[in-house]
This record gives C-alpha cells, structure tokens and sequence, in this order.
C-alpha cells in the first residue's frame, strides 16, 4: 500500500464520526428519557463526558505511545493480557461490529415504513423489510469488497452529509426550548427509581452512541501515520459529543419526559414534527436513512477488519483463513463470514420481532469487556513506564475505573447474555492454536479465564431455558 493510498486525517476522522453517528443518536431522545428524568441524564452525560474523554484520550496516547502496535483494540488486549484475552478483545468487538450492522438495518427500515406509502415495511421486522434488508446488506458487501480505501472516501461524503439534519434539529430544538418543559418531573418519577438508578439505566445507551470511538486505532495499519490516528479520534470526539448531548438535553425542553419516553423510535423525528410540524419528522427519517446507510457501511468495514487484524501475520490469534485480503486490499473471508452471520440475525429479528432497542443493548454488552481490555493495557502502561507519571496512571486508572463502571450498570443480564457469544469464540481460537501447532492455553491465568467465560455461559443458557433471562 502507498502512502497515497493511505487513509489521512480526514478519512480517518470521518471513520471514526461515521463510526459513532449512525442510529442511536436518532433514538437517543426516547432511549435516554424512558429511564431517567432530565437532572439524571444531565448528570449521565457528564459521567460519559469523563469517560469518554478519558477513553479518547487514552487511545490516543496508545496509538503515539506504542506505534508498534497497529491493529487498535485486539493488538493493546493481547499485548497487556496474552492471546486468549486478546483474541476475546477481537471477538467481542467483531461481534458488536455485525450486531450493530443488524440493527442498523431494522431502524433504516423501520424509518422508511413511517411513510404512508412504505408502511409494509413496519419497525423493520416484516417480511418485506427483511427481504430489501438483505438486499441492501449485500449491496453494501460488494462495495466493500471493490477496496477500503474507495469505501472509506464513501463515508466521508456520507458523513458530511449525515450531519447536516442533525445540525437542523438542534437549531430549532434550541429556537423552541422552554425551561418550563424541561423542569418538569426534573428528577423523574418514583417509578423511574432514584436518581442513581436512573443513571445506571441510560449507560448501555450512552456507550451505544459512542460505539466507534476507537475506529482510528483499528485502521492505523492503514493510515499514513499515527499522530493521524491521534488527531482523528479527539475531533471525533469532540463532534459527536456535542451533537449527542444537544440532541438528548434539547429534546426535554419541547416534549416533556414521560411523552418522550413513549415515543416510537426514531423519536428525533417526533421532536422535531413537535417543534415544526409534520415536514420536520419526515426530515429527520430521510436523515436518518442517509446516516445509518454510512453507519452500515462504516461498521461493515470495521467488523470484517476487526476479525482480519486477529487473523493476519504470525502473531495470529484466530483462524489464519480470515486474514487473507483480495487484490483490492480488502479482508474478503472475514468480510463474507460477518455478512452471512448478519443475515442468519436479520431472519431471527424477523421470526422473533427483535427490535432496534434489543439488538443495540446486547451489541453495546459486547464491547465493554474489549474497552476494559485496552484501559488496563494503558495503566500497564503508564504503571511501568521508565519515567512514570502521576497524570498518566491517574488517567488510566481513571479510564480503567469507568470500565468496571459500565460493565456494572450494564447489570448481571447482559453480562451473562454476553457470555453466551464469548463462549464459541473458543472454537475459533482452539482452531487457530492447532493451526500453529502450538499448545492452547499459555498459562494457568488463561485457562481460568476460558473456564469462567465457559460457566457463564452455561449458566446463561440454563437461566434462558427457565425463563429467568430473556433479551
């Protein structure tokens, strides 16, 4: 690959905006409102403000820090933890990848059937809503397979054109805000919970938004440099910040709490209809449609890459099948593998009517335990750095601190229903292992760790065939 070809500091931080404005911030209004008042959600993003920020801030260091390590999440995992932790990294991250590429698709069209004449389509869970996603999903697959560098010109254009609605929304949210609206029931009510509890139901959304944050690091095999990864995931940061907390705190001063916690999804399309009238919902869906087209593409291209990175070199800790690319440069195994499973999903979302909220919750669970992974690589890090600094570890313990934080919100459900998909990815690297011919486990510590996921797992199912656990 050239430098020409490589991907810049425009590129890399529409990836990673891309990335992270794609659906949720369309719901994020009915999402954040059905479980916390306005003082909780108010105090929630200030939480994900320092979280986030120390994730970010944290990834850039890294990618500066360790040059050496170019394959992002799955590279900072299986350096501070060994492989079997490193290949979960992967594999938790490639599944939140294809997951969040399902649901993506489901709102799409759960946003096209708010038009009279598309109303077969539904919330995306009918039979025509399956066929047309499908359709699109394998559209989306032969683009990328035509090369990354082509794609990732795609969604900047994508992008650019995503945030234009948004910027609309938030101008007349902020012209119509009324303090009166927004005071009201501030503290939510008594079925809400306390204010602690309210926080704690709005995580897994708040993380949700933010999925992507690290889609530099992942491509920074790719880029022209890394200062390039470092820069793109801080002005990621910052843009989508702002936009997804003007969106979620201006929506409560038009509708008051409890409507909009009942609003029907995309609920940015009902704020905004509340605001202006009728023409503004339909803006938002047409909005919507063209950001979760490049939401799908970018995360389609993150997904394949992700599974590819675990794959490649000598160093591998998945099948070597999957890190193989075409002529064109892109992964192309891991790429059909993702789409297949993409599909297998879409067809249960349908037999099931798995809706948008479900599908994000149990993609969000996935990626928590990979960011959990890079943080305390990053105080590994700062801990024994020749010259260490107090600032460092701090932040690091910081970051590492909100991981633990965000696996706890996310409660024990979705800790376990997790585990349920962590546990196959043993297959995946037992196959990997005898591949090289090497033993399974290179120590005690990963042996413990592959029993623990194993147990619960198995605990899961059993709680799933009781009925005491359900998505």
């Amino acid at each position: 690959m050239t430098n020409a070809t490589r991907l810049g500091l425009p590129a890399l931080t529409a990836l990673v905006v891309g990335g992270i404005i794609g659906s949720g911030i369309f719901s994020l209004p009915q999402n954040m409102a059905e479980g916390a008042g306005a003082g909780a959600i108010l105090i929630a993003w200030a939480i994900t403000f320092v979280g986030m920020l120390t994730l970010t801030r944290i990834f850039q260091w890294l990618s500066t820090s360790r040059p050496d390590i170019d394959d992002g999440v799955y590279g900072y995992a299986r350096e501070g933890f060994g492989r079997y932790l490193g290949f979960n990294a992967a594999w938790g991250y490639w599944i939140s990848a294809w997951i969040g590429s399902t649901g993506y698709l489901v709102v799409m069209f759960s946003a096209l059937g708010s038009f009279a004449a598309l109303s077969f389509f539904g919330d995306g869970t009918t039979l025509p809503a399956l066929l047309c996603e499908l359709a699109v999903l394998w559209l989306v697959h032969s683009f990328v397979l035509r090369g990354v560098q082509s794609a990732a010109l795609t969604n900047f254009v994508v992008t650019v054109a995503k945030i234009v609605p948004i910027g609309l929304f938030i101008v007349c949210a902020a012209l119509m805000f009324r303090v009166d609206v927004f005071r009201i029931d501030f503290w939510g009510s008594a079925a809400l919970g306390s204010v602690t509890d309210q926080v704690k139901n709005t995580m897994l959304y708040t993380v949700w938004v933010f999925l992507g944050i690290e889609s530099a690091t992942v491509y920074a095999s790719r880029a022209r440099n890394m200062v390039d990864v470092s820069r793109a995931t801080f002005l990621g940061f910052i843009i989508t910040m702002l936009l997804l907390v003007c969106v979620s705190v201006l929506s409560l001063g038009i509708v008051p709490q409890h409507e909009l916690a009942a609003m029907k999804n995309p609920s940015m399309a009902q704020v905004l209809a509340a605001a202006v009238g009728p023409w503004g919902a339909a803006l938002i869906n047409i909005g919507l449609i063209v950001s979760v087209a490049g939401a799908l593409l970018a995360w389609t291209m993150l997904a394949a890459e992700m599974l590819y990175l675990a794959s490649r070199g000598e160093r591998n800790t998945a099948p070597s099948l999957f890190g193989r690319v075409n002529a064109r440069g892109t992964p192309a195994p891991a790429l059909w593998l993702t789409n297949v499973l993409v599909s297998g999903l879409l067809l249960i979302a349908y037999l099931n009517a798995s809706g948008y909220n479900a599908l994000i919750q149990l993609a969000t669970s996935m990626a928590l335990i990979p960011y959990l992974l890079c943080a305390g690589f990053s105080l590994q890090q700062a801990m024994h750095a020749p010259q260490p600094s107090t600032a460092r570890i701090g932040l690091t313990a910081l970051g590492s601190a909100y991981g633990v934080w965000l696996i706890y919100a996310a409660g024990l459900k979705f800790l376990l229903l997790s585990m349920i998909l962590y546990a196959p990815g043993l297959l995946f690297f037992l196959w990997a292992r005898r591949e090289r011919g090497e033993p399974v486990f290179a120590n005690r510590g990963e042996q413990l760790a592959a029993g623990v996921v194993l147990v619960l797992a198995v605990t899961a199912v059993v709680a799933m065939l009781s009925g005491k656990l359900a998505l």
